[in-house]
């Protein structure tokens, strides 16, 4: 287990860095790529900040399982609606800049 979470807390340092990256990038050059790029970073940092409170806060076998089923589904969910949100709508870029220009 200590190899797995060594390898865990590695991949949430990158996620994080590749996140500080992204944010002038979607500044400097919006674009499809970055939109995707944001819609998976966020995701997963999301999904795993999340797991770490489920973690944290909920105890028992099946509340834990339930804790992390709904998770999943609302990782999933978020994914796809932020995808969908790149493709059908100005994306995630251009949202953002639509904001700071009020």
């Amino acid at each position: 287990a200590g190899k797995a979470a060594s390898l865990h807390w590695t991949g949430e340092r990158a996620v994080s860095v590749l996140l500080l990256g992204l944010l002038p990038a979607a500044y400097l050059c919006p674009g499809p790529a970055v939109d995707y790029s944001l819609a998976a970073a966020l995701t997963l940092h999301g999904h795993w900040g999340l797991g770490q409170v489920i973690t944290d806060y909920v105890h028992g076998d099946v509340p834990i399982k339930v804790a992390n089923t709904g998770l999943y589904v609302l990782s999933a969910l978020t994914f796809a609606g932020l995808c969908h949100f790149n493709y059908q709508d100005v994306g995630i870029c251009k949202a953002v800049a639509m904001l700071w220009s009020l």
